[in-house]
């Protein structure tokens, strides 16, 4: 078996990965804030544990693996946005949840085992504050529950930061009602106006941080092995969800590894709407840029290192992409490389697995290329490069050209190959060559524009 070996960051090592129990291995990383589209820093963890969560399955089974992602769907942003638009909060979450599942299925990105949203969980919450009172680690404060920090000894060991560097991180409200001013909110009293539930400290809401750890224990269990996300999570989100846990558990270990990628950047600088250079996933997609583009952008930089995104870099990404993938044409795809597999293996390191696919494609071995490329995302969904390229085509047209491959993939997967074999041919009469692809999860397919490519019989075929 291929030794996989990860940086944790609770330990500032990078250590040779052994499962709890090899027969089921959990993961946990936290998930979106459901109130808007996901802007391209939120695109980046998603990416990164897609990829963590396809060598775990490639190396110990797809049924031995479980992969947990939350929807934060109680949150005052929400309660912001709803006051804003006048829809309801539930409307908001239900559509802003469809959305966040469309963008990242668009970068390749394999849904979890399990999706949680918070508002399904909220009786465990409760029953796990109640446990952390009675235990002397939580109190009730005008209306609100509070975790005691100092009854904790390892606060801060995950982020290794100083109490004052805490206080000064969290931004912490000095209310009155606090015994320190670290310790966080459990439970809060909501008004007739907000999302409430009813709750021994009267009707209110969870705070933020212990939904992770009730979802977190109901799912995993009390030790699992490995928790994700952005390193902007690590203090103080992380920090408050291993209190938490491991007081209201102490008989587990609640994360064994934890993990952290690097945060985003947009043509060098911080990404910002002051600066102008603000976007969402969905606003690259729909310029035409691909998903698997965006993907191979991000796959290109390590997952512990500050990733900037340029315009430059997509479109280089796009070329080699277009010629890994004339390089696969036709090809069936064997095990994958190696050597691919060894530098995921070793804390992700997918610039070099990227290099050695560089190799594969020169060695003319398009058999390897592909299924390494799957390996990592990588032809494994609906993609629509084709000959002509990002760039080549109006959003229009690569929106159509989606939309035709995935109408060609539904029709096999069903079996309907009669009427998928009519749908090849009509599309080649309007100049796309229509290639259904294999793929680890479901059926896929190429839709690629021909010499004699004719924009209007496409839009009449999907009529």
């Amino acid at each position: 078996m291929v030794e996989i070996k990860l940086t944790n960051t609770r330990t500032r090592t990078k250590e040779v990965f052994k499962p709890l129990d090899p027969q089921n291995l959990r993961m946990y990383v936290c998930g979106p804030t459901v109130y808007d589209r996901a802007h391209l820093g939120n695109a980046r963890p998603v990416v990164v544990f897609d990829v963590l969560y396809r060598l775990l399955r490639h190396v110990y089974g797809p049924d031995h693996v479980t992969y947990v992602r939350n929807f934060t769907d109680v949150e005052d942003k929400i309660n912001a946005r709803a006051t804003e638009t006048g829809r309801e909060i539930s409307e908001i979450t239900s559509e802003t949840i469809e959305w966040f599942l469309d963008d990242m299925g668009a970068l390749g990105a394999l849904p979890p085992d399990h999706m949680p949203r918070a508002t399904e969980y909220i009786p465990q919450m409760v029953a796990m504050i109640a446990d952390l009172i009675a235990k002397g680690h939580a109190y009730e404060a005008q209306g609100h529950v509070l975790f005691a920090v100092e009854s904790f000894t390892e606060y801060g060991k995950l982020s290794g930061r100083s109490v004052d560097d805490m206080i000064a991180g969290a931004r912490v409200e000095v209310a009155p009602y606090k015994r320190n001013p670290m310790d966080f909110v459990l439970w809060k009293p909501s008004s007739d106006d907000l999302p409430g539930w009813d709750s021994p400290w009267g009707r209110g809401r969870p705070g933020w941080h212990i939904e992770c750890s009730a979802m977190a224990y109901e799912l995993l269990g009390d030790s699992f092995d490995i928790h994700g996300g952005g390193n902007d999570l690590m203090f103080p989100h992380h920090e408050n969800e291993i209190a938490q846990s491991c007081c209201a558990h102490p008989e587990g270990g609640f994360a064994r590894v934890w993990l952290h990628n690097e945060m985003l950047q947009v043509e060098g600088k911080k990404m910002s709407k002051s600066l102008g250079n603000f976007f969402t996933v969905r606003d690259l997609l729909d310029q035409g840029v691909p998903g698997e583009v965006i993907r191979f952008v991000f796959l290109s930089t390590h997952y512990r290192k500050p990733m900037d995104w340029t315009e430059k870099k997509a479109k280089e990404a796009n070329q080699t992409l277009l010629g890994f993938l004339e390089a696969v044409e036709g090809v069936e795809a064997a095990a994958p490389d190696e050597q691919v597999l060894l530098a995921l293996a070793d804390d992700l390191n997918t610039p070099k697995a990227i290099a050695r696919l560089h190799e594969l494609k020169n060695a003319d071995d398009g058999a390897k290329l592909l299924a390494s490329a799957r390996l990592m995302g990588l032809f494994d969904f609906v993609p629509t490069t084709g000959t002509m390229g990002w760039g080549a085509e109006s959003e229009e047209v690569s929106q159509q050209l989606l939309k035709l491959a995935r109408r060609y993939a539904e029709l096999r997967g069903a079996r309907e190959y009669e009427q998928a074999d009519a749908l090849r041919e009509q599309a080649q009469q309007a100049g796309i060559e229509l290639q259904a692809t294999k793929q680890s999860v479901g059926q896929g397919a190429l839709a690629k524009r021909t010499a004699g490519f004719n924009a209007s019989k496409l839009a009449e075929l999907l009529e």
